[in-house]
């Protein structure tokens, strides 16, 4: 069918979406049968009603999180989300009344233009999806039938007939960016209004809210280079502008934007104004801009910081609203309702107070056994074997083992357990075993071990971070690795990198050079071999 305001948009209205399976997440199951198709529906979730032990608890509160919220066209209520659920108050503010309550999470409320109904974002029917219900609650009725791309942000066109939103297109990165879509109320598979700029796309795209005449649709996007989501961008610049579709041609053009960027396009009811959210100097204010002369006057420095620099699916700031009559601008900030009366700038705190109780779920904590008595390591590390071929010595959880034969591995010292141990290496003729250790508060040594008596020699005098020593063929000398070790050690042993050599009875240390890698000694005394 068309629609007089919105000849191209064409409906086949009462079909059935398209449902696109996750491969990654799930197997598809293909119902052959009656007998199939009932075990499927069985094992169905039921988001409203998941299974497990529920529990009540008590909220009484004065303020809230990141509240959407929408002033009702005869302008004596409004509509805000509080924890997943949706309320409405009077508009002088009071006792709220929910509306839309249950394990659902349900936000961004969203008067018709006859005030009969809202629209609301809702995930009672397994994913996001937009829905409307009547102004008490009742009747709610399921519009877009997602499982896949979801959507959210839904916004009345003027006479009531459509409902554009925000549909989210993921990439391989799992981040993704947002096409507006126009679905008539009735259902349908909606149309496409404006295309992502590439598959692969990563940027944010939302916010849509139409114009008061229906002859465009704002929104919010991020129009830096590039296709790449960049977290902590420089939000000083121009990260985000207000944008503009025209419905009748499908022509695109900007609205506002420059340094500190617009978001959460706000049309006032007489079409002479916008209210967006930008930064100055990284700090949220609110602003108003003239749409004839294009002049911005900030309203408001309180807001709470928005999501430019984030993934912002849901958008980059709360829902906010004018009245009726375009002289009062009402809106989220610092967990309350503030009415701003344009025409002196005054701010006026709408108090609510939300009294009500949650049912919420304990979250599953099987029983598991953090610390066995035994387990299997995963990482054995340093394996290095006798000359004999006899020993097996490697290092696992920070400790040196021995395994001789096919026997059963032990511990090979007695060391205290503050120390780690590492870079196993035996001696020509096997008779010693030298190996490095290394705590954060001692730092690190090195060490030669009888493999006959057991008894350990700390060879280095220094505390230092010592790596990869090696016996020469005699077992006189000693040679490793010696890192400065940066910030993790004090400055007194933060010099002297290099590879050194060393008599086996302490001797003071000989650097042979300021850099190097892996050193060894040839099949006698007189060469040191290393990388450098």
């Amino acid at each position: 069918m068309t629609h007089p305001k919105f000849p191209f948009a064409k409906f086949l209205l009462g079909s059935a979406a398209l449902v696109i399976g996750a491969a990654f997440l799930t197997t598809p199951v293909f119902a052959d049968n009656d007998s199939n198709a009932a075990k499927k529906d069985d094992a169905k979730w039921d988001v409203t009603n998941p299974p497990g032990k529920k529990r009540d608890i008590k909220i009484n509160v004065t303020e809230g999180t990141w509240m959407s919220l929408d002033v009702s066209p005869d302008g004596k209520i409004i509509a805000f989300d509080m924890l997943g659920d949706i309320y409405t108050i009077p508009v002088s503010g009071g006792r709220a009344t929910n509306i839309a309550s249950g394990m659902a999470w349900e936000i961004q409320p969203r008067f018709s233009p006859d005030g009969k109904r809202i629209a609301f974002t809702s995930d009672r029917a397994g994913g996001d999806n937009i829905w409307t219900m009547d102004v008490d609650g009742s009747d709610m009725e399921q519009v877009t039938d997602e499982s896949f791309r979801l959507l959210n942000n839904p916004t009345w066109s003027p006479d009531g007939q459509f409902i554009a939103a925000r549909k989210h297109f993921t990439t391989s990165r799992s981040l993704g960016t947002g096409e507006m879509w126009l679905y008539h109320t009735s259902g349908g598979s909606g149309v496409q209004l404006t295309k992502k700029p590439s598959d692969a796309h990563q940027k944010e795209i939302g916010e849509p809210m139409f114009s008061p005449d229906g002859k465009y649709l704002y929104y919010t996007a991020n129009t830096t280079p590039g296709p790449i989501f960049e977290y902590a961008q420089d939000s000083n610049k121009r990260l985000f502008e207000i944008m503009k579709y025209e419905m009748e041609t499908g022509e695109v053009s900007g609205v506002v934007g420059g340094e500190g960027g617009a978001v959460r396009p706000t049309p006032s009811p007489d079409g002479k104004s916008i209210a967006f959210v930008k930064r100055v100097r990284a700090k949220s204010m609110l602003f108003i801009m003239d749409l004839e002369s294009g002049k911005e006057r900030m309203v408001f420095d309180h807001l709470d910081q928005d999501m430019q620099e984030t993934w912002a699916v849901h958008g980059v700031y709360p829902n906010m609203d004018w009245s009726p009559d375009s002289k009062s601008l009402y809106f989220w900030a610092s967990g309350q309702i503030h009415r701003l009366d344009v025409a002196d700038d005054n701010i006026e705190h709408i108090d609510f107070r939300v009294r009500d109780t949650r049912k919420v779920m304990d979250a599953p904590r099987p029983k598991k056994a953090v610390s066995p008595d035994i387990f299997e390591t995963k990482m054995p590390r340093f394996v290095t074997t006798s000359p004999d071929g006899g020993d097996t010595v490697f290092e696992s959880l920070g400790k040196l083992y021995i395994k001789s034969g096919n026997g059963k591995e032990k511990r090979l010292t007695n060391l205290p357990d503050s120390l780690h141990e590492l870079d196993p290496s035996f001696s020509r003729d096997g008779s010693a075993l030298v190996f490095a250790t290394w705590n954060d508060q001692d730092l690190g040594a090195i060490h030669v071990m009888s493999v006959k008596s057991g008894k350990i020699t700390t060879v280095t005098e220094k505390p230092g971070q010592y790596r990869r020593p090696v016996l020469s063929p005699d077992g006189e000398f000693i040679t490793y690795e010696k890192d400065a070790g940066g910030r993790l050690t004090s400055d007194l042993y933060s010099n002297g990198a290099g590879i050194y050599v060393q008599a086996v009875d302490g001797s003071d240390p000989v650097k042979v050079s300021e850099s190097g890698r892996y050193p060894h000694f040839g099949a006698d005394n007189l060469r040191l071999y290393f990388t450098a």
